[in-house]
This record gives C-alpha cells, structure tokens and sequence, in this order.
C-alpha cells in the first residue's frame, strides 16, 4: 500500500508539472497561428494519405522553419456517432485513424488541426458538435488535436456568444491545449466577444480566389475582406486575431501581383496566416511569397497591433501598422484595375493613431530607413519621396526601420 501511495503521489506531481509547463487558454496565439487549411484548394476531398503529404511538403518546402506549424483537416472528416456518442471519422478515408494521423503530424514537429461546427450539422452535412461539445473535446484531447475550426452552420438560431462560450469552457476542461478558430462568418459580431471566448474569430463570409469580387451566394475577394478588416482593427491583439480567412495564394485565379497584395494585407492587418494551396505542387513564386521573412516578421510582430488605413491617395490605400521595436510597416496599395501614379513625401507626413502610446509613432522629418519587403525597390531613407506608378493592384509593402545612428 505505501508503494501504491508513492506511485500515486508521484503520478499527479508529474501531472501538475506538466500542466504548470502548458500554456493556458489565454497564451495559445501569443502572435497570429500559421498553417495550412484543406478547404479552399480540397474540399471535401481530404484523406489520410494528402493530410500527410502536406505535412511532409511543409517541412520540406520549409514553411515550418519559416514559421507555419497547423496542419488542419477541415469539413467532411467525419461521417457518424457511435453508439455512445463519440464522433467517428470517415475510416474509408483516415483508415488508422486520427490519433495516428495526429502522432505523425506531431512526429514532423508539426501541430494537428480538424473542424467541426457548433450546429447540429457542419456546412457540408456531417455530425456537428451540439449537445456533444464536452465529449468532443475530451475526444480531441484523446487525438492530440492542437486547433479547432470551429463552423456556424445548422445552428439553429442559437445565440452565437452562448454557444462558441460552451465550446471554449469544453476545450478549457478536456486537459490539452487546443487553439479555438470561432467560425461564424462576422454575423454576429465577433470581435466585440470573442476575447477570451476564441483566439481567432472570422469577420467577413468565404474568401474567394479573387482579388475584388463579391457573389450574391456569399463569398467576398481580397479587397472586401480588407475594407472589414480596416473597420475592426481595434479588435486584434495578442491572443484575439481578426481572422481575415485563410490564404487563397497559389490556387491560381490570381495574378503574382495580387498575390503579393494579398499576403501583404494580411501581414499589416495581424491576420493569421492559414495557407489554402497544395503545398506539394506551389511554384517558387507562391513559396516566395509565403515564406517571404520580412512580411512574416511584420505578421508576427510581438505588439500585435493590426494596420490601419491612414489615408488614400489618388486610389492609393496607405495603410500603416506599428512594430515593437520602433519600426513602422507601409503599405502602399493600388485598389485600381489599372496603373495608377503615387507620389508620397514621407517628410510630409506624422502618422498619427488613437490606440498609440501619445497617438503619434512615425513624425515627419525623422530619417529613417526603408526596407522593400518584396524586394522590387532599392532600400532607400524616408529623405526622399516615393514617386512612381503601381500596376493594377501592386503594393509596395516597406518595413521603414528606425534611424538609431545620430545625424551627421
């Protein structure tokens, strides 16, 4: 008995020490998540076999060294409930599983992601999580899941605060760190309520692989999605991210320009960066964008303050977005079909903002330095002004560093 008791003793002590290591609820997205998603290049058309392959294809492309760590499986994963109620997944498609597909993910130095949605059924009609969200979550404990997308279809008017709370107190209680990606299409207003609730909440309906574009049957392009994000940048900090949508870069309906303004948006908006292209297959170009290490630099700066617009100039969007280390993001975006002239004094302009510390944080006539995250523009100083025309859509993204040297 006394070897019992010992064994015992010691048995909890190593629990709690582990769980004193963990991170809590609140310190799971201290910077933007960054990963991989299935929907938008896979749809429904997920298995075992490709969820490997992409997890194999992120290390070696090196997107993991570059940052990004979710491999999430989104709809049509699970078909059925047990007996007792535990959600099975579609064993035609993940035969071993996905504790075993979870143990490979993690092998890779990788974190494991799946959906599910707060209605009785998901977007694509298999078994939601309501009424089952405590017995789920134990189950995504029991698999190693790192993250839940967590949908809004068949809901079934539930009030959408109630319900996204009730999955976060079952991931809070299920004894495993789980990232809450709140999936509910900005209807309801997330970002006055998720803090807390969730670590990343949608603002808009689907992205499409479009740069400026809306659909009558939902769905909205870059630059929609964009102007949302303007409006709720307040919102964004460390550990509560307006989730801007997961990337469309690499599927193909846009030119390399666009997709350049698209990760840059991204980027200045503190959005999470959740690629949505076959990481098997992406040219150079796409990785380029993707891995670029300034634009992720900017993405995942410890402030977490998100961009703002700061004027617009001639069809110019300039949006600005502090850093926390004194250094200022500018991005200079063309929202025209057609090129467009921009002449910029930086000696022109103090930028100022009302969450800052004293509002201001970049004065006119302070030299600094100016990066081009993208590389096209030689770096240069704030002395001189930007004079030059931007090809439809083109951003120039600049990262402008601050000037320690004394002048001369």
């Amino acid at each position: 008995m006394r070897h019992t008791f010992t064994s015992s003793m010691l048995f909890l002590f190593v629990c709690c020490l582990v769980n004193a290591q963990s991170p809590t609820f609140d310190q799971l997205a201290p910077t933007p998540p960054m990963g991989w998603n299935s929907w938008n290049k896979f749809g429904c058309k997920v298995s075992e076999t490709l969820i490997k392959e992409m997890a194999d294809a992120m290390v070696a492309t090196g997107m993991k060294e570059a940052g990004y760590e979710y491999i999430v499986i989104d709809d049509c994963w699970q078909v059925s409930r047990d007996s007792v109620g535990n959600i099975v997944p579609d064993s035609a498609h993940f035969p071993n599983g996905m504790k075993a597909l979870a143990d490979y993910i993690h092998s890779k130095g990788l974190k494991f992601g799946v959906y599910s949605c707060a209605g009785s059924r998901t977007c694509q009609g298999r078994p939601g999580s309501r009424g089952y969200q405590f017995q789920d979550a134990r189950q995504y404990a029991e698999w190693g899941v790192d993250y839940l997308k967590y949908d809004w279809c068949s809901n079934e008017g539930q009030n959408a605060r109630a319900a996204y709370q009730t999955m976060s107190d079952a991931l809070k209680a299920c004894g495993r760190p789980i990232v809450l990606s709140i999936c509910e299409w900005g209807e309801n207003e997330p970002w006055k309520w998720g803090k807390g609730i969730g670590h990343l909440w949608r603002i808009t309906p689907d992205i499409r692989d479009c740069f400026d574009c809306t659909f009558n049957w939902g769905g909205v392009g870059v630059l929609q999605i964009l102007d949302k994000a303007v409006e709720v940048a307040d919102a964004a900090g460390p550990g509560h991210w307006n989730d801007l949508e997961m990337l469309e870069i690499g599927n193909g309906n846009q030119t390399e320009t666009e997709y350049r303004s698209h990760m840059a948006i991204w980027c200045m908006m503190a959005a999470p960066l959740m690629a949505g292209n076959d990481l098997r297959t992406m040219s150079t170009a796409d990785r380029d964008i993707l891995c670029n290490p300034e634009a992720l630099a900017i993405n995942q700066d410890s402030l977490g303050h998100s961009g703002f617009k700061y004027m617009t100039l001639n069809n110019v969007d300039i949006l600005v977005r502090a850093l926390s280390n004194g250094d200022v993001a500018f991005l200079f975006l063309n929202r025209a079909n057609e090129p467009t002239a921009l002449d910029y004094d930086w000696n022109a302009n103090t930028v100022y903002h009302h969450t800052l510390e004293k509002g201001r944080f970049y004065v006119a006539k302070e030299p600094r330095i100016l990066v081009d995250v993208w590389g096209k523009q030689k770096n240069g100083t704030t002395k001189k002004p930007i004079k030059t025309v931007l090809e439809p859509h083109e951003g120039l993204f600049f990262r402008v560093k601050k000037n320690d040297k004394p002048a001369l």
